[in-house]
């Protein structure tokens, strides 16, 4: 089958074959190209096991060459580290679109943040979560730990403790949000909570510990 375009006559009475349009990559600023490869890495890391994605496959699926994830990314496993941490990080945007009222409010906002972002990207989260086949990989480990580090001086911020708080503080945050983690598998994984009942755990327990427990910690 020819792909050459339409015969035509110049002329000299000679036949010219118009050639096809050349498709080209749509060119995107750099940003927007690496968050556009993460984006697929995302999908693709939550759709299989860590071994069965390659470099190829997230080049591929972006519309990209393959050294243009390398240039942004590295190797196979530093990008992979970077879903988790996108993942399992709470952004900065989070904290400065929380309501301004009180606990309660803020509290509410923060959980029901948390619930969304889980929900739209629930494959890829829980994959991120169980390590998807990297379980046990001593940086795997340091980025989930450092994501929760992170997820607890959030939570601590949402509720108006985060200006310098102690290690007890911060362990009772990451407790909270050990807690968050397993409570979002329950809905999602084993699907035994609904996501109301998750919401109103959530809010009471975090609540609870802002008035009862968190004091505590001097």
């Amino acid at each position: 089958m020819s792909t050459s375009g339409p015969a035509t006559t110049g002329e000299n009475g000679r036949t010219i074959t118009a050639r096809p349009p050349v498709l080209r990559r749509r060119r995107l600023e750099p940003d927007a190209r690496r968050e556009q490869i993460l984006s697929v890495a995302v999908r693709l890391f939550g759709e299989r096991p860590y071994p069965d994605v390659s470099t190829t496959d997230v080049a591929r699926g972006a519309g990209v060459a393959r050294g243009l994830v390398n240039h942004y990314f590295g190797t196979k496993k530093e990008l992979y580290l970077e879903v988790v941490r996108v993942m399992l990080t709470v952004p900065d945007v989070a904290l400065e679109r929380l309501p301004t009222g009180g606990p309660a409010e803020r509290v509410d906002a923060i959980v029901g943040w948390f619930l969304d972002v889980v929900s739209r990207h629930s494959t890829s989260w829980l994959a991120a979560i169980t390590a998807g086949g990297m379980a046990g990989d001593k940086d795997v480990d340091q980025v989930i730990a450092e994501a929760i580090d992170v997820a607890a001086d959030s939570v601590l911020a949402a509720v108006g403790l985060g200006a310098e708080p102690g290690e007890a503080l911060r362990g009772m945050a990451r407790a909270y949000v050990g807690m968050a983690t397993y409570t979002a598998r329950e809905w999602l994984q084993r699907g035994v909570l609904t996501r109301e009942q998750v919401h109103t755990l959530l809010t009471t327990t975090l609540l609870a510990m802002v008035e009862k427990v968190f004091p505590q910690a001097g």
